[in-house]
């Protein structure tokens, strides 16, 4: 295993997560509930909310033989799906301080209609 992908201090800052994203890494698992997704979430990045794979929904066939960089608001839910999926044997890491970090980063965001975002 990676040891940026690791639990604890493994945590990824906003900038690591893009940064592994863009050059094909890693997927970029959001796990905020839909209207946040909506409002504005990185481009390329899968959604799942935390909810859902709490109740055992599939995860999205592009995380299967990838790491996994999981996002939430503020990283909190994050941190807890990334827990469940180092727990199921995947490679799983979040980004410290969530989408909120992400946009303060300058970070792209779009929102569901593929025009600017916010994070929500």
């Amino acid at each position: 295993m990676s040891p940026l992908f690791r639990r604890g201090p493994g945590r990824l800052s906003p900038r690591e997560a893009h940064r592994l994203v863009a050059g094909g890494q890693a997927v970029l698992l959001d796990v905020r509930e839909t209207a946040e997704w909506n409002a504005g979430h990185a481009p390329g990045a899968l959604h799942l909310p935390l909810t859902r794979l709490l109740a055992g929904a599939p995860l999205p066939a592009a995380t299967r033989g990838s790491r996994v960089v999981v996002v939430c608001r503020s990283g909190n839910r994050s941190r807890t799906a990334a827990d469940v999926l180092s727990a199921a044997g995947l490679e799983a890491t979040d980004v410290a301080g969530g989408m909120t970090a992400w946009a303060r980063q300058g970070l792209p965001l779009i929102d569901g209609n593929g025009g600017g975002g916010v994070t929500a």
